[in-house]
């Protein structure tokens, strides 16, 4: 059976757009001789469409473009996902062979955690069938259906399935795919047979699908891997006969346990077609994917977040405020990655307390990026600011207040560039600054989108020099990777007079944001008590900011927003708890 798998990038929303899509992957696997072509979760609507849902015309749309699907797949089987009506609605994946719907699949599992929120608009599935194609047994499943190792794939395998599809859209996080792949090389191993994973590729609002889909053989050993981060159709010869073998070989395939008889009786069998076509297919290319590094990914990642978000929303250029920093450097040489130089615009906004240095290492990257840069000083509309407030202010001492007009300031400057030209504002602010409030409210956290949202401070130096290293030459220069963190609003101000070093904050915010580590079992980690009381009374005091912001790219298990979800009004402080 030569199986393929067109691993798309659609819109959420955008029905016509992902059809015509999905019919141009349908001209591609007939081309090849492909016999069953599988595509992603979702595919015809995108994922996640949220409240879409809730309106019928989208439902109706979708399926009408199931319909032009059906139409378009003569002399070929495919599976694909759209949403399913029938006196409720469902996750469904459609079976389609020679321009017939011959069955839909509901899906089981409605993930209701992290980013996932499927139980607020689908009905669960109940049914199991194993579908005959061309004389062989497919079972199909959705997504997290595959993640169960009692759920109904194992049925379909005992039922007669030698292979297992799986159309899914499963996001990424860092070390998600590898964790994804050895669970995938579990379920084939155990149900004996061989395992089609087709993923979602591109970005959506704060999403990002990394692709990689897969092939697997009844071994769990790979056959196939799709590229990541970006669109790619993937095409393979399946020795199914070695799956029968395998099972006249394995005798605990004959000792069913108790609950897959019962669980048997929910496996229907439909009977689609008993052989192959005759038709020559043409010999397949070599092929070798290999799996991405760690910061390679976490890189593609961001850039192929920030690249969908602008482009799925109707934007061409972007601008970004050059403080001279690191982090707003590293948003710039990903903007330049997403969309090419001529679309990205740095603005240099200098006020009486920034650093000779500074502005040059801004002038500096604009020009090894090629970028256009702008220098609009600001010390005008701050004088103006000061004196409009001298009476109100009067008998006051100059603190944070003064500083964050400033960073007001140049947030109002992007913003009136943003609307004089269409520009998308990209806001530079990071993890460990969100996480802590150590950003300024419609200041440095203005903008239409924030690329580095859920990376922490130290993984922007990280991906900084990787970006370096990656170019062979010193694109962010040197200065910036070097230079002590500042924000540059008062006289020799450094970011560690307000927060510790981040290579001791960092490891905090991950246990106490993402992990959800007590106060005393962060001390116990090694680190001071009052320091650690401090930093979690910064992160919860911080929540109506972080509320605020703009969306932005999620790369780790647990970010702010979609994942972590805190009442702003809240009085409860873990390190003030007593028993009494």
């Amino acid at each position: 059976m030569r199986v393929g798998i067109a691993q798309v990038n659609p819109t959420v929303g955008d029905i016509r757009g992902n059809t015509g899509k999905i019919v141009q992957s349908i001209d591609q696997a007939k081309s090849l001789g492909v016999d069953l072509l599988v595509l992603p979760e979702l595919a015809i609507t995108g994922y996640p469409p949220e409240d879409l849902l809730l309106k019928q015309q989208f439902i109706r749309r979708n399926r009408e473009s199931l319909d032009k699907i059906i139409e378009h797949s003569s002399d070929i089987a495919v599976v694909v996902g759209f949403v399913d009506s029938n006196s409720d609605v469902y996750n469904a994946a459609a079976v389609i062979y020679d321009g017939q719907l011959v069955g839909v699949y509901h899906k089981f599992y409605l993930p209701n955690y992290g980013v996932f929120d499927e139980n607020r608009y689908f009905q669960a599935g109940r049914e199991c069938p194993v579908f005959v194609l061309y004389g062989v047994g497919i079972g199909i499943t959705i997504c997290e259906d595959m993640w169960y190792e009692a759920g109904p794939a194992i049925v379909q395998a005992y039922a007669g399935a030698a292979v297992l599809v799986n159309i899914s859209a499963s996001p990424y996080h860092a070390g998600r795919g590898l964790f994804r792949e050895r669970m995938f090389a579990t379920r084939a191993s155990d149900s004996a047979a061989i395992v089609i994973h087709s993923n979602l590729v591109g970005g959506q609002d704060e999403l990002v699908f990394d692709g990689n889909s897969l092939i697997i053989d009844e071994r769990g050993e790979l056959i196939a891997r799709g590229k990541q981060f970006e669109e790619d159709f993937i095409v393979a010869d399946l020795d199914v006969e070695a799956v029968l073998r395998s099972h006249l070989h394995n005798p605990r395939r004959r000792k069913d346990a108790p609950w897959i008889k019962k669980r048997l009786e929910d496996a229907t069998r439909i009977e689609v077609s008993s052989e192959f076509a005759s038709t020559a297919k043409p010999p397949l290319p070599p092929r070798r994917v290999e799996r991405l590094d760690e910061l390679t990914e976490i890189y593609q990642a961001l850039v192929l977040g920030t690249r969908d978000y602008v482009r799925k929303n109707g934007f061409e250029k972007v601008v970004i405020g050059l403080s001279g920093g690191i982090d707003s450097s590293l948003v710039a040489v990903m903007a330049v990655d997403a969309l090419g130089a001529d679309n990205v615009i740095g603005i240099s906004s200098p006020s009486r307390y920034s650093s000779p240095g500074s502005k040059a290492d801004a002038e500096a990257l604009a020009r090894n990026l090629g970028i256009v840069f702008n220098v609009i000083p600001i010390e005008k509309a701050f004088s103006s600011y000061l004196e409009t407030l001298a009476e109100p202010f009067k008998d006051t001492q100059p603190d944070i207040t003064e500083e964050n007009i400033q960073a007001r300031i140049r947030g109002n400057i992007l913003f009136a560039l943003s609307n004089k030209f269409g520009w998308l504002v990209l806001a530079c602010s990071n993890k460990s600054e969100t996480a802590t409030g150590y950003t300024t409210l419609y200041g440095d956290m203005a903008g239409g989108f924030i690329p580095l949202k859920d990376v922490p401070k130290t993984l922007v130096l990280e991906l900084a020099r990787y970006r370096n290293r990656q170019a062979g030459r010193e694109v962010i220069p040197p200065a910036i990777l070097t230079k002590a963190p500042s924000a540059e609003l008062r006289p020799n101000q450094k970011d560690t007079d307000t927060l510790p070093p981040y290579e001791v904050l960092d490891p905090i915010l991950k246990a106490y944001v993402e992990d959800d580590a007590t106060v005393d079992q962060i001390i116990a980690m090694g680190f001071d008590r009052d320091l650690v009381t401090r930093i979690a009374r910064m992160v919860d005091q911080s929540e109506y900011k972080r509320r605020q912001a703009a969306p932005g790219i999620r790369i780790s298990p647990r970010d702010f927003g979609r994942d972590r979800r805190l009442p702003i009004t809240n009085r409860f402080r873990e390190e003030t708890w007593t028993s009494s």
